[in-house]
């Protein structure tokens, strides 16, 4: 397995910090958000660290944390801040552990700025990572899901696989075979998230050992 899983969506708000503590846990991995947007709101850093019940993973600090809750090259822009990709690299370098992953989580989807030229897939080739691509079905989710594989596969991105969250669809099983990339799992709806919803399920990726 690579030392670097990206998690990225296929839009906003379909789950990836879940996800992002799902796999840290099921993995024992560190967590890493290198860009972080809606300040006032929390940071995702510290949802993830509060989700965690193994004592090896590590939460590391954000390079970038801004207050409005926008796409990054705009809240950086509202700053007078410019997002770079060279002090998230160095600091990739620093935080990596030796012996075992790191799960980086994005903001939004691949195609989101982080500056006038640099979109979110630009930073995942440098940081030379794998994605698993988090999905959830809505009204238009199957057009989302298809356009994020299909960037993935003309950029040669190595993919991990699909998760999905929320309630099933039969959706989920035809982007699968249209994408041609597998289905790792999937986190169901839960009324409260805690430690020990993300503990279970953690427990049901299995697959992801083996990757």
């Amino acid at each position: 397995m690579s030392n670097r899983i990206f998690i990225t969506g296929i839009g906003t708000g379909v789950g990836k910090t879940l996800t992002s503590a799902c796999v840290t846990e099921a993995l024992q991995a560190d967590y890493w958000k290198p860009v972080q947007t809606g300040l006032e709101e929390g940071t995702d850093t510290e949802t993830v660290k509060a989700l965690l019940s193994n004592t090896v993973s590590v939460c590391h600090k954000e390079v970038y944390c801004l207050k409005e809750p926008a796409s990054p090259h705009l809240a950086a822009r509202l700053e007078q801040v410019r997002i770079e990709v060279a002090p998230i690299l160095q600091q990739a370098e620093m935080i990596q552990p030796a012996d075992r992953p790191l799960v980086i989580e994005g903001a939004g989807g691949l195609m989101v700025p982080l500056n006038e030229e640099v979109f979110t897939l630009d930073l995942i080739k440098s940081l030379q990572a794998q994605v698993i691509i988090v999905a959830q079905n809505y009204l238009g989710s199957i057009n989302h899901a298809l356009l994020t594989a299909k960037v993935l596969q003309q950029s040669g991105v190595p993919v991990l696989g699909w998760i999905f969250s929320g309630d099933y669809h039969t959706n989920e099983d035809e982007v699968v075979q249209w994408s041609g990339y597998r289905k790792l799992g999937r986190i169901e709806s839960a009324e409260k998230i805690s430690k020990e919803f993300v503990k279970e399920q953690a427990a049901l990726f299995p697959s992801l050992r083996g990757l």
